[in-house]
């Protein structure tokens, strides 16, 4: 990495002294992996859970020792994972066109499955609010080839966000007319929701109403260029990390200006805050898993 580490600074919001008592280079934690994605932070067992997708399989990374080891294989081809408010781990999985929930007991319940009938393309990442309403992105990566799922024909025939009823179960269509939704989040209050278009190159966010629909659809933010999104997560100053592919992490300030990027020597596919703090950055990129302690802070775990 150059003399001011993988920091590079495109604004002053991002200046290099906002990390001067950070990390100062990234640390492997681990690179032994076919295509990473999908990191969680679970603090209940200080361990880093995430995707190895091709590979079939979830692995996880104990903080107190630093041993990695497996926590499901095979997986259904596991992408995104993300916790509940009670903290089970919610899963997308590529290969069974599901999402999951790993109960506290370690059995796997079923969330869902279908829409309106027709089987679901390839779950790849969700988020849940507070009142257990989880929306999730549902583009046809895992069914394109066999390498991250099973090749299959789409039986929506469109890639679209949904929204699960905690009370009824049931899938709704929360938004559509995306070329390959990706990352989803909701903003630290809970009131927006924004869902990153790999194909499109661009990060659109939505207002959430009282009855979860959504509405007021704008961009959030382009990348330009070859630059693509993967998923996205939050500060707790308001400040949107996504990872990029071949373009590193972007940071993009609460108005959408990208202000900083994080350099990193593989492809980066996903990202999530973590450790006692929430301070730790984590970022899986090809066949690694990576770590960042940072002077940000991730949003506070609600």
């Amino acid at each position: 990495m150059p003399a001011d580490g993988p920091y590079e600074i495109l604004d002053d919001h991002f200046s290099a002294g906002r990390w001067a008592n950070g990390d100062s280079r990234l640390e492997v934690l681990y690179d032994g992996c076919r295509w990473a994605e999908g990191p969680v932070y679970v603090p209940a067992w200080r361990q880093l859970v995430w995707s190895d997708i091709p590979n079939d399989r979830i692995l996880r990374w104990d903080e107190a020792t630093g041993a990695v080891g497996v926590f499901r294989s095979p997986a259904g081809y596991s992408n995104g994972n993300t916790l509940d408010r009670q903290g089970r781990l919610v899963s997308c999985e590529q290969g069974n066109r599901r999402v999951t929930r790993t109960e506290s007991d370690g059995s796997v319940s079923v969330l869902a499955d279908r829409y309106a009938g027709k089987k679901l393309n390839s779950p790849n990442d969700s988020v849940v609010r507070s009142d257990s309403v989880i929306w999730f992105s549902d583009p046809d990566f895992g069914i394109l080839s066999d390498y991250e799922g099973h090749r299959a024909d789409s039986e929506i025939g469109a890639c679209n966000v949904y929204r699960i009823d905690p009370a009824t179960g049931d899938v709704h269509l929360a938004a559509d007319g995306f070329d390959g939704p990706n990352g989803v989040i909701l903003s630290p209050d809970e009131k927006r929701l924004y869902v990153s278009d790999s194909r499109a190159a661009r990060i659109d966010v939505f207002d959430i109403r009282e009855d979860g629909t959504l509405t007021g659809r704008k961009v959030f933010a382009e990348a330009g260029g070859d630059v693509h999104f993967d998923n996205i997560r939050f500060d707790d100053e308001g400040r949107l990390w996504a990872a990029a592919l071949d373009d590193g992490v972007h940071c993009y300030a609460p108005d959408g200006t990208l202000i900083g990027r994080l350099r990193v020597p593989e492809r980066v596919s996903n990202i999530t805050f973590g450790g006692p703090k929430n301070n730790r950055l984590f970022i899986t990129a090809t066949r690694s898993l990576y770590s960042l302690v940072m002077s940000a802070t991730g949003a506070p775990r609600l």
